[in-house]
């Protein structure tokens, strides 16, 4: 690496997901690279992924996932182990070449614990924040216990304090971070996660794809308690059972530490038949059956981090020309508008019964597609929030 780079060498840090299968972190690689930084990954391993690797010019160091969190119990185990994997991960990138600015990305909010060394050395740290993890861990669990959420509050809050950026994926997360985490308006950016336009885009359907139904109803994302896919598949008992309907199948796309009991729900109900789970996929296979379904499932409930969150599965769905079925929540509002259909929060029977009366209307859902599309490539789409992103880094690697 040349004396130039290391003066523009940025090291991100992400623990929930591995790289690139965080599409968020991964457009801010590329997009980074694509300004003239020198751009290094910590982050989880992929099945089947090396320890280290370079992908498209960004250079990626890796640790073993931490087992799927059952037990509220096990999060401390998890954080421990995130922080250790972490600075250790960074020590390793440090010795190839030192970095100028290391970016965290929630959850969980204890990252800050492994870039102390760094900090202390030079390293300015810009605080990417994904989730507002105390609404996180009070909409995971039916009892949450109160020391553990003072205690995220208090992560949460030293994030903040250590922080020279913020970035929040939206208003919502803004208001927060000005609110609770008192930062001034001018270190407080939103970068949203738009989807690429380029890169997500309609093709061919397969019809094989559909597995002889009629119609197919699609979910992409991380399967976690918070997520809603529980709600999706009750849904389609709905649809199934009480509607009378056997011409709907779905394909769930994506795993989290709620997949197995997800499987165990849909085997219990009798929807085997009818559900596909897919695990993770590579793009073009997501791409075929984005390409293939009739509408994508947007089944996060209402809850204090779900109805101020924006869901990168929405956007993705509208990217391919997807109409959507969600909820009525403050951003997925603001997200899709019009490209959306929206049941009252958290109603099982209304999700079923909007899909079906979506379904019913084929007219209505070409338009919604591309309502849908048009909104990503002219207001959402990731290009759209480069400046903003590259920005922060300007403004902290200047001089």
């Amino acid at each position: 690496m040349s004396r130039a780079s290391r003066q523009r060498h940025v090291c991100i840090v992400v623990q929930n997901l591995s790289v690139p299968f965080d599409r968020r972190v991964w457009l801010e690689c590329l997009a980074l690279v694509d300004a003239g930084y020198a751009v290094s990954v910590v982050c989880p391993r992929g099945p089947g992924e090396p320890a280290e690797r370079d992908l498209e010019g960004v250079h990626i160091v890796t640790y073993r996932a931490f087992p799927p969190v059952t037990r509220q119990v096990m999060f401390l185990a998890e954080y421990a182990y995130s922080i250790l994997c972490t600075l250790l991960g960074l020590v390793r990138v440090w010795r190839r070449a030192p970095f100028r600015v290391v970016q965290v990305c929630n959850p969980p909010d204890v990252l800050w614990v492994a870039t102390l060394p760094f900090q202390v050395l030079g390293a300015k740290l810009v605080y990417d924040q994904h989730d507002l993890c105390p609404e996180l861990y009070l909409s995971r669990f039916a009892e949450p216990a109160r020391f553990p959420h003072r205690a995220l509050l208090l992560a949460e809050r030293v994030t903040y304090l250590l922080a020279s950026r913020v970035i929040s994926t939206n208003e919502s997360y803004r208001r927060v971070a000005l609110t609770c985490g008192r930062k001034r308006p001018d270190r407080v950016t939103v970068v949203r996660t738009g989807p690429d336009p380029d890169r997500l885009q309609r093709g061919e359907p397969q019809p094989a794809l559909r597995r002889g139904f009629d119609h197919l109803l699609v979910y992409i994302g991380v399967m976690g308690p918070q997520d809603g896919v529980d709600v999706a598949i009750r849904a389609l008992e709905h649809i199934v059972r009480v509607r009378g309907r056997a011409d709907v199948g779905m394909t769930l796309i994506g795993d989290g530490d709620a997949a197995p009991e997800l499987r165990r729900l849909t085997t219990e109900l009798g929807l085997d038949d009818y559900v596909r789970f897919t695990g993770r996929l590579p793009d073009a296979e997501v791409r075929e059956l984005m390409s293939t379904a009739d509408i994508g499932l947007s089944p996060d409930p209402k809850n204090a981090l779900n109805d101020v969150s924006t869901m990168n599965k929405t956007m993705e769905y509208m990217a391919f020309e997807l109409p959507v079925v969600a909820f009525d929540l403050v951003e997925t509002r603001v997200s899709a508008g019009d490209a959306a259909v929206y049941a009252t929060p958290n109603s099982i029977e209304e999700y079923g019964d909007a899909v079906l009366d979506l379904l019913a209307d084929d007219a209505r859902r070409a338009e919604m597609g591309k309502v849908g599309r048009e909104r990503v490539e002219k207001e959402l789409a990731w290009r759209t929030q480069v400046p903003a992103y590259v920005g922060v880094y300007d403004g902290l690697t200047r001089g």
